[in-house]
């Protein structure tokens, strides 16, 4: 029988051994396959990790509002030196990654005298000692915009472009008029683009110079909007406006402020609205709209920044400004947003020679200047009260994110 078995065996040829063979390994049990560790295989299925969230810092301030006092407390043997009036906001101002500035009142045309209220045309040194704080660039449309004509608006833009600041909201020519200010931010080799655009409800009477109507941008809402979906198709990621419009010495925003800032809210083309005029400080809102549809701030009016203006002869509140903070953030290849604003109170100390000071923690360091730390109590709880509860004080400077902005030429 076993014989018989084994020529079976070797009759069945090379096939038949390959499919005993086969049927011998279905019996056997598999080769154990080594475990992949539990690490490894979260690695393997965890998505990659989103990319760096990146922000930049824009600074906006109040009127910058040179009445003769003023000049005259930046005044010395020397010559004409602002520096020292704005010394106190110089943390600030430098900390910002953009920092825009409101010139509420003309530079003097070359060869003329300055002069003052009503009609201001005022000392070149103004821009200069701006630059050298670390502004860079001004809106330019308020309703003194023309006290000095057309020669006091391209002196003003002669001089800005001559410090190295941008500029909106008043033209030499119609293509300047036409086009915003840029400023090109550069972070870990990506550029935002930031737009700036500018414009007054009025002119206290005056009107624009026969033959240039383009010389001051006045406030028109559909040509705003315009204006800004033309910067976002030129490449602005960020559309920032500012509107000189309102009652002076009122807290409360007119109803044109805020037909003005809904409609440009709601257009989607913009993404900060700033306010001016008023000379106190107003409330600071978030609206509905804005790009994406994520909402729109505004600071209806940032009060005085510097001026000769306070319980003395106008409105208390006209010695307080704010200093508006707005964080732009953006991750990846997504498209930069304003995510939020904070801002600080701002006072101006006349009798100590219009020195600009921030009060954030100010009353508690006891007296500053000429006043002591009962009154810088209450203008600081004068501006909070005017700001309201939407957006938070912030009580330190920003730091700077990288490499100061290039300001783009607008002619």
């Amino acid at each position: 029988m076993l014989a018989v078995a084994a020529g079976l065996g070797a009759g069945l040829g090379a096939g038949a051994g390959a499919t005993l063979g086969r049927w011998r390994e279905a019996q056997e049990p598999p080769a154990p396959v080594a475990a992949v560790p539990a690490s490894v295989a979260a690695q393997r299925q965890a998505p990659p990790p989103p990319a760096p969230e990146q922000a930049v810092t824009v600074l906006a301030a109040g009127d910058v509002l040179l009445h003769r006092p003023v000049t005259d407390s930046a005044t010395t043997a020397g010559g004409i030196d602002y520096s020292p009036l704005l010394a106190g906001t110089d943390a600030w101002v430098q900390g910002a990654d953009l920092a825009l500035c409101h010139l509420e009142t003309p530079v003097v045309p070359p060869g003329e005298a300055p002069s003052s209220y009503p009609l201001f045309g005022v000392p070149g040194e103004i821009v200069r000692d701006l630059a050298e704080q670390g502004w860079d660039g001004c809106s330019t449309a308020s309703n003194h915009a023309l006290d000095r004509g057309l020669p006091g608006v391209v002196a003003t833009l002669d001089a800005l472009d001559a410090a190295d600041l941008g500029h909106a909201g008043t033209a030499r020519d119609a293509a300047e008029a036409a086009a915003a200010q840029r400023y090109d931010v550069v972070r870990d080799g990506r550029t935002v683009h930031v737009a700036h655009l500018s414009a007054t409800e009025h002119l206290n009477g005056l009107a624009p110079p026969a033959g240039a109507p383009w010389a001051v941008g006045l406030l028109d809402v559909d040509g705003l909007v315009a204006a800004a979906r033309t910067a976002r198709e030129d490449g602005a990621d960020v559309v920032v406006v500012s509107v000189h419009a309102g009652t002076e010495y009122a807290t409360a925003p007119t109803p044109q402020q805020r037909e003005v800032a809904t409609a440009l809210a709601a257009s989607g083309q913009v993404d900060l609205v700033i306010g001016h005029h008023a000379h106190v400080p107003q409330p600071i809102e978030r609206l509905p709209g804005g790009p994406d549809g994520a909402g729109m701030w505004v600071a209806y009016g940032l009060g005085n920044h510097l001026s000769n203006q306070d319980a003395a002869c106008c409105a208390a509140a006209t010695s307080d400004g704010v200093l508006l903070v707005a964080d732009v953030r953006w991750r990846g290849a997504r498209a930069p947003r304003v995510a939020g604003v904070a801002w600080a109170a701002t006072t101006v100390d006349r009798e100590a020679g219009h020195r600009v000071r921030v009060l954030a923690g100010a009353a508690a360091g006891g007296a500053s200047g000429t006043l002591d730390a009962d009154e810088l109590r209450t203008r600081h709880q004068r501006v909070r009260d005017a700001v309201g509860p939407q957006a938070p004080e912030r009580t330190a400077p920003p730091v700077p994110t990288g490499p100061e902005p290039v300001v783009v030429p607008r002619s």
